[in-house]
């Protein structure tokens, strides 16, 4: 039987699945779909296009790995369920 306490924690991660997802699909396919759009805008002598190609993808993809296990901690120790 789900308690109510158990349906918050498990919306809450559900949420925060969804986000992450969201922006996964962002950063790996929706940025390379205007490459060609976004190497008219140039940072640091390199077209916006191939840096987020090269690096700027992959800077993203661990930044948010980083704030989704920061964030799952958090929905785990409001909910009791973290570990030590």
């Amino acid at each position: 039987m789900a308690t109510p306490d158990r349906v918050s924690y498990w919306n809450k991660t559900k949420s925060l699945m969804f986000v992450m997802l969201g922006l996964w699909v962002f950063f790996g396919y929706v940025i390379h779909m205007f490459v060609e759009q976004l190497n008219t805008i140039v940072i640091f002598g390199f077209p916006l296009g191939f840096y987020m190609a090269a690096q700027g993808s992959l800077i993203a993809f661990v930044v948010m790995l980083f704030w989704f296990a920061r964030r799952q901690n958090a929905i785990d120790e409001e909910h009791h369920v973290n570990e030590d």
